[in-house]
């Protein structure tokens, strides 16, 4: 497997991602290459004389958060995104990694690896720590700020598969996140959402989940749309801040920390792409490369295509 890497994006480049490159290699199988995409010269002089599956792609800029990621990515062919998203459209990577400027990435992704047919609107996930030790699934988180009944029902499917091929859960329990538990809850959205997730045999859906309920395991999959996953998430991460400002310490919060998981996969596109923060350090990194492992290790793509196919006929 071939790993394409951003070392350009996020705040802490190159350094960040190049040490998160080594760290994710002591743990990675041996025929997994990493591929590093960015300035040579930088490159070259962090990783020294250890070339053992590296290699070093150039690229002569990046794409800086604050720039329009449609007209940046477009113009800017020889950023580290664009070279990313040219290598693995080619086919010369499986799998690619950034902490860049992440509407850019959402667009590259849409252009180069495309939608799978099908899926009405790509979308970011992430995982949630739950109380009980175990991990689940919220999406969107910010990528899609307004959706329709049936992308929302899309998400559901998309999340459930991502839980089952790529955490191992058997059978996940699907919510949709809403203001209460009974179905004519919330608003026209999430009351058409429920019953086309209610009369479908293609989830285990559980009902509504109230905010109250995102954090003790009631589900495995939270389903919302991006606006309101992103303040959640956001929310959530403060948590993880607040305590260690006030110097306070405990088990459950310290797994609120976004390094443990480093980044998250767009899906619902024919390719493995992970976004991390934009403040990812090389802990960070290094579990973003391992994500995006054990992402295209799961053949997670060529599953949602049949089922999507499948949902379609």
């Amino acid at each position: 497997m071939r790993i394409g890497i951003d070392v350009m994006g996020g705040d802490n480049a190159p350094q960040a991602a190049i040490r998160g490159a080594f760290i994710a290699s002591e743990s990675l199988p041996s025929d997994v290459v990493q591929i590093l995409i960015g300035d040579s010269v930088s490159i070259q002089k962090e990783i020294g004389e250890q070339k053992n599956n590296f290699e070093i792609v150039q690229a002569k800029t990046s794409i800086s958060s604050g720039e329009n990621p449609t007209r940046a990515f477009t113009q800017k062919s020889d950023s580290s995104i664009a070279i990313g998203f040219k290598l693995l459209k080619k086919g010369e990577i499986d799998a690619f990694v950034s902490c860049g400027n992440t509407g850019a990435i959402l667009v590259g992704a849409v252009l180069s690896a495309k939608s799978v047919d099908g899926v009405l609107r790509p979308c970011i996930m992430s995982l949630i720590p739950q109380i009980n030790g175990d991990y689940s699934v919220l999406l969107d988180v910010g990528s899609n700020a307004d959706c329709k009944s049936e992308t929302l029902y899309q998400f559901g499917i998309l999340g459930s598969l991502y839980a089952k091929h790529v955490l191992h859960k058997v059978n996940p329990k699907i919510g949709l996140v809403n203001i209460g538990e009974e179905p004519e809850k919330g608003n026209f959205v999430a009351q058409a959402t429920y019953q086309l997730m209610q009369s479908s045999k293609d989830i285990n859906f559980i009902g509504n989940i109230e905010g109250r309920d995102l954090l003790n395991s009631k589900a495995d999959v939270f389903v919302c749309d991006g606006f309101t996953g992103n303040v959640v998430l956001k929310l959530i991460e403060s948590f993880y801040s607040l305590f260690k400002t006030r110097n306070l310490e405990d088990q459950y919060f310290d797994r609120l920390n976004y390094e443990t998981y480093g980044g998250t996969p767009i899906l619902g596109i024919n390719s493995t792409v992970i976004v991390g923060h934009g403040i990812s350090n090389d802990i960070a990194f290094s579990n973003m490369i391992k994500l995006a492992y054990e992402v295209e290790n799961s053949s997670l793509n060529e599953k949602i295509k049949l089922v999507i196919q499948h949902d379609e006929d």
